[in-house]
């Protein structure tokens, strides 16, 4: 199958998939912050630099332990041919961002293989944009690397997830231990 061909029919999949994410539960608070996940770190104090690989719909490694306290530096990489997203959270606050990131494909934001940076910055009104910029979360086009840098809480329920329409629910997410 042609590259172009199979990007155009994940690409379909993502778009029909996305209407199963509206109806997840939201909650207040932002993208990180909420239940103690933890708060944005600096480099200099992490403890040890984790590489993440994601995969069109999969991560490697699928599962990261750290220490409640520790400052982890992710560089994160996408070897897939889609837009994806590393995103630290709970289920819930995946859940919640997953109705976002809807908004974005359906801006024309959110691409299959690229983001339209110009559209991300429309304002939404009450001064809110798309801009993907929370310190818990990258959003990445194919072959693109970047990095997060996290000091974690006590919360030991925590996911890392690809929060792009249908891409959760076709299994792209992993679990953070902490310990």
């Amino acid at each position: 199958m042609k590259k172009s061909l199979l990007v155009s029919l994940i690409a379909s999949l993502t778009v029909s998939l996305s209407s199963l994410t509206l109806a997840a539960p939201g909650h207040g608070g932002g993208h990180h912050g909420a239940n103690n996940i933890g708060q944005p770190g600096k480099a200099a104090e992490a403890s040890r630099t984790v590489e993440v690989t994601m995969y069109d719909n999969y991560y490697e490694p699928e599962e990261i332990s750290v220490d409640e306290g520790e400052t982890v530096r992710f560089v994160v990489k996408n070897e897939g041919m889609l837009v994806h997203e590393f995103n630290i959270g709970t289920a819930e606050m995946h859940a919640a961002h997953q109705d976002e990131m809807t908004m974005m494909v359906e801006h024309g934001v959110i691409q299959s293989d690229a983001i339209n940076h110009e559209m991300m910055k429309m304002d939404m009104g009450n001064g809110q944009t798309m801009e993907h910029d929370d310190p818990n979360s990258v959003l990445l086009e194919p072959g693109k690397t970047a990095e997060v840098v996290w000091t974690f809480g006590e919360n030991a329920d925590l996911e890392f997830a690809c929060n792009v329409p249908g891409h959760y629910d076709a299994g792209m997410m992993g679990q953070i231990e902490v310990q």
